[in-house]
């Protein structure tokens, strides 16, 4: 059993309780025009290329087997459409201006280099995180890898945007101990424009998981001129006094950081806005979100 995925990042503190090993799952059925991990949409391996760093060696060009890189009139031309993300030209690039985004990695190895911080698990209340992109695109590797952790007393997070088949999120649920749900718009047409898909599905599930007793932290991006507005947190309010499941809130600032990605990937960003939502100006939201659910909220 073997999935793709683009990062595994060690010590981590937001995604999750505790210290945590996160898993970054390759492959996303939303286009959410603010992502921050755009190289996460699709599943192939891609090439990252930063033009600035390259020094036109054309070391890239000899080795790339299908002729894809050249180094034309003083500049680097790379022909993506034929790149099948082999990763040649990357491992070739002496000034790291070509980056391999995607691997294919196995459940043994995997649980093998979450495993290596089981002591800090233990001192912190961490454990395992499964994300991306979005673990459930690929929920076979994502339910192996949830079983093998769980089974190997690792605590166990899902993170999930919620657009995925309802019993592949049913299967998870013995081996999973807290969702990490994404709630980005609670307007069916506004999460459409935003995101490239409808919300029906998503609030389904949301209201399965709290059914079926799964422990959940509803986790609500909030994007400045997208649903940054008191509806929005009423219906944030909404969705989290409804289900018996949410045990808290988290809110996450918008940031800019997966326009430079975005760029290295060769696609146009989704959302230009370069400026930081300061996690201050969230704090009366916080508080009314507080006052109205009696649920802890943070801002992450």
């Amino acid at each position: 059993m073997r999935g793709m995925i683009f990062n595994i990042q060690r010590f981590c503190v937001q995604d999750g309780p505790g210290i945590r090993t996160t898993v970054f799952f390759k492959g996303c059925p939303l286009r959410c025009a603010w992502c921050h991990n755009p190289e996460s949409h699709r599943q192939p391996a891609e090439i990252l290329f930063s033009e600035e760093k390259c020094v036109l060696c054309g070391a890239c060009a000899a080795m790339c087997p299908k002729g894809l890189h050249r180094m034309d009139g003083g500049g680097h031309a790379f022909d993506r459409a034929g790149c099948d993300g082999c990763g040649r030209c990357a491992g070739a690039c002496p000034a790291g201006a070509l980056e391999l985004c995607g691997r294919w990695i196995g459940v043994d190895e995997a649980l093998s280099l979450a495993l290596r911080d089981a002591d800090f698990y233990s001192a912190s209340g961490g454990g395992l995180t499964l994300s991306g992109g979005e673990p459930m695109a690929q929920p076979e590797f994502a339910l192996a890898l949830a079983k093998s952790a769980h089974e190997a007393g690792v605590h166990v997070c899902l993170e999930t945007c919620g657009f995925c088949a309802q019993e592949d999120l049913e299967r998870m649920l013995p081996c999973v101990d807290l969702f990490l749900f994404d709630f980005k718009l609670a307007d069916a047409e506004a999460h459409r424009r935003w995101t490239g898909a409808d919300n029906a599905r998503i609030l389904k599930n949301l209201a399965f998981l709290g059914e079926q007793g799964g422990r959940i932290v509803l986790r609500c991006p909030i994007i400045p001129g997208v649903n940054l507005e008191k509806a929005h947190f009423e219906a944030v309010a909404r969705a989290a006094s409804s289900n018996r499941g949410v045990l808290q809130i988290d809110l996450e600032p918008y940031h800019p950081l997966g326009i430079d990605k975005a760029q290295r990937l060769g696609r146009r960003p989704g959302f230009c806005d370069t400026a930081f939502l300061d996690r201050e100006a969230l704090e009366p939201q916080a508080q009314r979100l507080r006052a109205l659910t009696g649920l802890p909220v943070t801002i992450v």
